[in-house]
């Protein structure tokens, strides 16, 4: 069998492959309500072979989106609109999974679909924005600096919202502390100014993040908990890789058990050469440095790329995001490239209405 259509087991969980869906925005909610088509967009890709499907960056407070199109999870009926989708992905064979996120001093931006960048204004339905330091992202407007006591309410807000993610029947929940969102924003000195117990010294600035591990280990025992991080700011004098290590291996200690390492997105100047796997090698000194299992992300396109990065052991898990847009399929079609086919496999990946196009 190959390595990309092994199982692996997290938290008691067993998810049937390590061909991942990354979290993918889609812009797509009202009133941070997902819908029909957060339903079709995340079941089809259960149906193609996944074998776990994460949804996509959701807010745990209004303020959190980083649009108003944005999904969340504040509230009840966030929480009972997600819970169709879950099924349906746990009924395809995938185990369902949710960022929980909140987007600091890059929320309240303009969906992509607009063609407008920087901030809504108030008048159209924006907000003003929060973040560890009253430093804005460029192009965009001032954050306002979290007071301790609303830093007390953001850990509050993500272990709530942790509850109502079990409630509506997510096996995993990722913590957001990547692409330059609010978590991350306390994590890099170019955005943390801070001179009280957030700020200056690495563990100041993990603080937030592993507070929030904690709360929400605490908050669902039961499910897999993992964290995004990215691993450079790919800017003189951000964060960077070892300190994404040193953090990750952190917030083990504090319940958390796997590692999906990206990169960038703190910064408008940062300086990022892409190419296919430009992101393994961070995935692969994270995962050397003993922390857990990690996710390997960054143009990763074929069923024969991703098994050669498992077996570099550069990761454990591959996930991927506009591959599956392109080909909502590709868990299937990656099982073929490697010259499998459904009777390697313990179960089926092969939904039984699309069998007859697996001869």
């Amino acid at each position: 069998m190959s390595l990309l259509f092994s199982p692996i087991d997290l938290h008691g969980i067993t998810v049937r492959n390590r061909l991942w869906v990354a979290p993918m925005c889609q812009y797509s909610a009202e009133e941070g309500v997902p819908n029909t088509w957060h339903l079709v967009h995340l079941a089809q890709f259960a149906s193609g072979g996944a074998g776990m499907v994460i949804a996509e960056a959701t807010a745990v407070t209004a303020e959190g989106r980083i649009s108003p199109e944005d999904t969340g999870i504040w509230n009840d009926a966030q929480r009972d609109a997600w819970r169709p989708i879950v099924d349906a992905i746990r009924a395809r064979g995938a185990v369902p999974g949710i960022q929980l996120a909140h987007a600091g001093r890059k929320a309240s931006t303009w969906s992509p679909f607009t063609g407008a960048r920087g901030t809504v204004p108030a008048s159209e339905g924006g907000w003003q924005t929060v973040a560890p330091s009253a430093v804005a992202y460029e192009g965009f407007d001032a954050p306002e600096a979290l007071t301790a006591e609303q830093i007390d309410e953001l850990v509050d807000a993500f272990a709530a919202a942790a509850v109502r993610a079990v409630d509506a029947g997510f096996e995993a929940l990722e913590v957001h502390a990547a692409h330059g969102y609010l978590l991350h924003q306390f994590l890099s000195p170019l955005s943390n100014q801070r001179d009280d117990e957030y700020g200056g010294s690495l563990e100041n600035r993990a603080r937030l993040l592993l507070r929030i591990v904690e709360a929400v280990r605490a908050a669902a025992p039961d499910v897999a908990l993992l964290v995004r991080f990215s691993a450079t700011d790919a800017a003189d004098g951000g964060w960077d890789v070892a300190q994404t290590a040193t953090v990750a291996g952190w917030a083990a200690e504090r319940g958390a058990e796997f590692f999906d390492i990206s990169s960038g997105g703190l910064v408008a100047h940062q300086h990022i050469t892409t190419g296919p796997g430009y992101q393994v090698p961070f995935a692969a000194e994270v995962r050397a440095a003993g922390v857990g299992p990690v996710g390997a992300v960054g143009e990763i396109t074929t069923g024969a790329q991703a098994e050669q990065i498992l077996a570099a052991g550069d990761a454990d898990v591959v996930l991927a995001g506009r591959e599956w847009l392109r080909d909502p399929h590709f868990g299937l079609r990656a099982l073929g490239e490697l010259g499998e086919s459904d009777r390697t496999l313990e179960r089926p990946l092969w939904p039984v209405q699309y069998a007859r196009a697996a001869r």
